[in-house]
């Protein structure tokens, strides 16, 4: 008896060991991941979701042969705040994240672990191409040096930056944050507070404009084009819009190229369909709606340059792609590219209301689409996401280290993004100039004191602020035209709650 107690333990014991080898000998799944962030678009800009006047054949191939999610959304209606939730996995509102100038300090903290940082740890090469907007250096940036910190100092191995946006100085790309093609003894100066001598500016010179701006557009002119700021100097550097397409989408190819022997990380962030919307030639007049449906054709070209490059590459398998947005729609944001006049019958935000800057649903549910051969099933989610869980549900699927304590927003939904499953976040935040709380397909929306900012009274924007709350049921009521907390007042206490706690949690 005693024998064959001893034979059971071993027994027990070596079944333990071969399962905790086997254990063990599982990969981790270490694809390819590109995140492609447009700029402005909103959920029906784009052909699978409605969008009349301007056809978008790649981002609908992607959608036919992936998840188009129906229920997912950046984490803020702008894209500053929006930016900083993707990357570091906590809600902008933490940080008092909010648009900032085009010579603002970086806001993401280096000390703090971010996506980039968390994927470079697990062997992937990392790079960042396109829009910023996330501030750079420490504060009153000198152009004419290395700058930093920047985006190497928060996990970026590879960097090529429009440094803020293509309205706002200085008008010129940042390479491993370093500006391009500078001239030593022509340097940069930017100002946003103070007239700079140089450049004409468009308050004074409307004749040498290819569009007319509002007045808060209309300082420095570069390329035709009036910007928000000041500059001097500089002018070999100078980008010309209409090149952005074809100058991004080349750097990412040669990123994808000379990476791939290793697992790597592209977040593509275009310019388009952001302002001043100056598409190239080559696709002006492929829509019915303007400079604004042309920058969604460019928008949708570098979607398949991208993804031809991927097959021709032999990568095309081996890669997850997450095709999604910054914030809502904007018609009108600053100049006269006559986007509301052409816009026919096209509805960019579908059947949500508001646009960017809104606390309302087009404010964040974004055009969102996942896209991976072989292992991601073609079909539609309305699952409810947010792009905050990208940090945490990528860490799952790479075998990444996530902590609480640097993305504390961050939650793992891997499946649902992958189509696996249609259960999302049960509760999320949204936010503009107010906040609003998401609990299934309820919504509740803080009251604010805050009026409406004086720049955004000329956009034809809904912000959605009020004095007193907002509550929504989404099933009954998506467009959200009936607010119903005079019915439901012990469900407005609950969500009320729910929130401040979230806002209080460290």
């Amino acid at each position: 008896m005693k024998a064959y107690t001893i034979y059971l333990i071993l027994l027990i014991f070596n079944f333990s060991c071969i399962s905790k080898q086997h254990k063990k000998e599982v990969p981790v799944s270490k694809p390819n991941i590109i995140i492609i962030y447009a700029d402005d678009l909103g959920f029906g800009d784009i052909g699978i979701n409605g969008a009349k006047g301007v056809e978008t054949p790649n981002i609908d191939f992607l959608a036919q042969n992936g998840i188009n999610h129906q229920d997912a959304h950046c984490s803020a209606a702008t894209c500053t705040p929006s930016r900083y939730s993707l990357l570091t996995g906590s809600y902008a509102f933490r940080n008092k994240a909010e648009v900032l100038p085009g010579d603002a300090p970086l806001i993401i903290n280096p000390d703090k672990e971010t996506l980039p940082a968390m994927l470079q740890k697990v062997g992937y090469k990392t790079a960042v191409i396109g829009k910023w907007h996330l501030g750079l250096g420490l504060g009153k940036v000198d152009w004419n040096k290395e700058i930093t910190p920047g985006p190497k100092e928060i996990g970026f191995d590879y960097s090529f930056l429009i440094p803020a946006t293509g309205d706002r100085v200085p008008c010129v790309f940042v390479e491993n944050q370093k500006v391009v093609g500078l001239n030593p003894d022509n340097p940069i100066e930017v100002n946003y507070s103070h007239k700079l001598e140089g450049y004409p500016i468009g308050l004074e010179n409307p004749d040498k404009l290819k569009q007319l701006a509002d007045p808060q557009h209309s300082q420095t002119i570069i390329n035709g084009i009036s910007r928000i700021g000041y500059m001097n100097g500089g002018e070999e550097a100078l980008w010309t819009d209409e090149s952005f397409p074809f100058v991004l989408t080349d750097k990412a190819k040669h990123f994808i190229t000379d990476n791939k022997e290793n697992p790597f990380f592209l977040y593509f962030a275009f310019h388009d369909i952001h302002v001043p919307r100056a598409p190239n030639e080559k696709f002006v007049g492929k829509s019915s709606m303007g400079p604004r449906g042309d920058a969604i054709a460019q928008m949708d070209w570098c979607v398949g340059e991208l993804i031809n490059h991927l097959k021709k590459s032999k990568l095309l398998e081996n890669t997850l792609v997450i095709f999604t947005s910054d914030n809502g729609p904007i018609l009108d944001d600053g100049y006269a590219d006559k986007a509301v006049e052409l816009l026919g019958s096209h509805k960019p935000a579908g059947i949500y209301r508001g646009a960017k800057y809104s606390i309302y649903e087009a404010g964040t549910r974004m055009p969102t689409i996942v896209f991976w051969p072989n292992n991601v099933e073609s079909g539609q989610s309305s699952a409810m996401l947010n792009q905050v869980d990208l940090y945490a549900s990528l860490a799952s699927l790479t075998g990444g280290k996530f902590s609480e304590e640097f993305a504390p927003d961050s939650q793992n939904h891997l499946d649902a993004w992958l189509g696996k499953s249609e259960k999302g976040r049960e509760i999320m935040v949204e936010e503009a100039f107010t906040l609003a709380l998401r609990k299934g397909n309820w919504k509740y929306i803080e009251p604010q004191e805050r009026p409406t900012p004086d720049w955004l009274l000329n956009k034809d924007v809904e912000t959605g602020l009020m004095t007193t709350p907002q509550l929504f049921n989404l099933d009954d009521d998506p467009e959200e035209t009936k607010n119903v907390t005079s019915e439901f007042p012990e469900k407005v206490e609950e969500m009320k709650d729910a929130l401040n706690k979230i806002k209080l949690r460290k």
